[in-house]
């Protein structure tokens, strides 16, 4: 046993849940706040250099390398403390901004790839050790009570960030590189919070009776399981087509914005439009349709939505129509989508659920989306067209219907699991 672990995590009274609550909901939206700075520069760099061409690749090999490093950050987890783990992390990130900026700042194809890259892992390590920390302290009682209060502090992270973003590039002598420095003052702050919550015993681990101590990804559970594995199928589609959608915005975006810190300014303002959104509709309609029409009325509101807004795009390819559909997408996927795919879990056997969800959420979101950079590099250079970002729109639209077909089976399967739980 490592006895410092127990030691760091003994506390003897758990910490009141709405303060807690508060100081989480602090952390993640810190944490947002401070990637949000850095989202939309590293996708505007990347255009820069290479064009919207160059998005597939830079999703296929951030997949890889994310696939790669998620298994052995656990592996960290399980020999560390999972805080000490996180407060090296954000030092590390941060100290990694400043040299990004200092030596490596993006200057050619390869350079903004390979910042492309580092945004993406340092946006799914630190979104990834936020939740296995919150995970690991709360119950189940108190995770239903709180988790969409800490949730929402992403949201507003996300919109607040944007906006910054662009204020910095807009109104200040800051250039896009220079968001670099702001981001990783940001991960200092959030290091500085964690800290603190630390110290104040808020990190201590409840472990309910019969739960296993962490997560461990197996693939073998999730193959083993027919209604698991429809569950992945939907997330596979639905990830399949995040990067269609994500490429013909952003070639659309290239086009009207050919000024890099313009380009970086309506990007990062956008996303600020598409966290109200998400916002709006996790507040306002996601409580309304569970009630109405449970988690599979929540599940098929996204690509209904999407499968429409790709049709849309095709006949009139406008930089507002592509932002409404991403919105769409993103936006929906953010809110009630991810609302709803948590429920799905619910009846399921917890041992079952944390093998099945680990290996999902660690691995299989990446593949699906290299997935769906595969068929752009298919489409765009095996079948290229005068207008390829439009044309897009139905491969874009045949995944939608796939992607309902497996919730029709799915919807059966629930109900099945349901009777039974």
């Amino acid at each position: 046993m490592n006895h410092s672990r127990v030691a760091d995590e003994d506390v003897t009274r758990a910490p009141p849940l709405l303060g807690r609550s508060l100081a989480l909901f602090a952390n993640f939206f810190f944490i947002i706040l401070a990637y949000y700075q850095v989202k939309a520069a590293s996708r505007s760099l990347l255009i820069e250099f290479g064009g919207a061409e160059a998005l597939p690749y830079a999703w296929v090999y951030s997949a890889l390398a994310l696939m790669g490093l998620i298994s052995g950050y656990h592996v960290l987890v399980e020999r560390y403390t999972r805080v000490k783990v996180v407060l090296i992390s954000l030092l590390g990130f941060a100290l990694c901004m400043v040299l990004f900026r200092l030596v490596f700042t993006p200057r050619s194809l390869f350079t903004a790839t390979v910042f492309y890259v580092f945004v993406d892992i340092f946006s799914v390590v630190l979104v990834e050790q936020f939740w296995s920390l919150t995970d690991s302290i709360s119950s189940a009682e108190q995770g239903t009570r709180s988790f969409w209060f800490v949730g929402t502090g992403g949201l507003v992270g996300g919109t607040l960030g944007g906006l910054l973003a662009s204020a910095l590039v807009t109104y200040t002598p800051l250039k896009t590189a220079d968001l670099l420095y702001s981001c990783a003052a940001m991960l200092l702050l959030v290091f500085a919070l964690n800290v603190g919550m630390w110290r104040a015993g808020l990190y201590a681990e409840v472990h309910e009776h019969g739960a296993p101590r962490r997560a461990t990804a197996d693939w073998r559970a999730l193959l083993s399981n027919r209604y698991l594995l429809l569950i992945a199928a939907v997330l596979c589609f639905s990830q399949m087509a995040q990067p269609i959608v994500e490429y013909q915005f952003l070639a659309v975006v290239e086009k009207a914005f050919p000024n890099t810190d313009q380009r970086t300014a309506y990007i990062s303002e956008f996303f600020s439009v598409m966290g109200l959104v998400s916002i709006g509709v996790n507040v306002l309609l996601t409580p309304i349709i569970h009630r109405a029409f449970g988690a599979m009325g929540g599940l098929i509101i996204q690509p209904l939505v999407l499968s429409f807004g790709a049709i849309a795009f095709y006949f009139h390819s406008t930089l507002n129509m592509a932002a409404a559909m991403k919105i769409g997408d993103r936006g929906l996927s953010y809110s009630i989508n991810r609302a709803s795919k948590e429920l799905l879990y619910v009846p399921v056997d917890p041992i079952l659920t944390y093998q099945a969800k680990a290996w999902i959420d660690m691995f299989g979101y990446r593949l699906f989306k290299a997935l769906g950079s595969g068929l752009i590099l298919l489409f765009t250079i095996g079948f290229p067209t005068p207008n390829s970002a439009a044309d897009l729109s139905w491969v874009t639209a045949g995944i939608c219907g796939l992607w309902m077909i497996a919730l029709f089976r799915l919807a059966q399967a629930y109900r099945a699991v349901l009777s039974v739980a």
